[in-house]
């Protein structure tokens, strides 16, 4: 399986990267924005593809054509007002789905955020960013992708531990980005996942046995 990382250059992009080239069972081709961002992943010997999700749907489609997943692991991040919010958490996201439909690619694997399809579990303090989560999920819920919404809890830097809880109803809590990563790749082709979503935090299970008992 040929997967296109939206979001490569992120934090959890970078770590799925890793984990798909070493796992040898897929090949990645990573997503950036920019030039400079491509050498770092050619060193690695993984395909680049240079594309904006405040670009066109076309140039979207082109950055996924060949490949049979994406995997939207982008974010406007913390630093950025709430205008990026919504063009890219939101409208990025929503061009990405039309983009995987255009190029006939039909996995889709959205990074949103816990709780997201709830609000009256939204955190006030960034109500928008849950409000953007929430309406990209709905627009891939509505495709005609076969897609899976992973939605974890708080991010951390902490190393992984390996150990996940997978459900589609958690109360809040906190996972390492690195667990995320191996949660996704997990997920790839793991058929009970589709056209599925569920909340992620830390736990007790490791990944693959966790998404297989969802």
């Amino acid at each position: 399986m040929k997967v296109l990382i939206v979001g490569a250059n992120g934090q959890i992009g970078k770590l799925l990267v890793k984990l798909i080239k070493d796992g040898g069972k897929h090949t990645a081709r990573a997503m950036v924005r920019k030039e400079e961002q491509v050498p770092q992943f050619e060193d690695m010997g993984v395909e680049t593809a240079v594309a904006s999700l405040e670009g066109t749907v076309d140039e979207l489609a082109e950055a996924a054509k060949g490949c049979d997943a994406i995997v939207f692991s982008a974010g406007s991040g913390g630093n950025t007002g709430y205008d990026k919010t919504l063009l890219i958490d939101l409208d990025g996201a929503a061009k990405a789905i039309e983009a995987a439909e255009k190029a006939g690619v039909d996995r889709f694997i959205m990074v949103s955020a816990i709780q997201a399809n709830n609000r009256d579990k939204w955190s006030e303090t960034i109500k928008p960013y849950f409000v953007a989560k929430h309406y990209a999920d709905r627009i891939l819920e509505n495709s005609s992708l076969n897609y899976t919404i992973v939605r974890p809890g708080g991010l951390t830097n902490d190393p992984g531990t390996g150990h996940i809880k997978a459900a589609e109803n958690l109360e809040r809590g906190f996972i390492p980005r690195e667990d995320v990563a191996k949660t996704l790749y997990a997920v790839l082709n793991q058929e009970n996942t589709y056209r599925r979503a569920f909340d992620l935090v830390s736990g007790d299970e490791d990944p693959e046995t966790a998404v297989k008992n969802i």
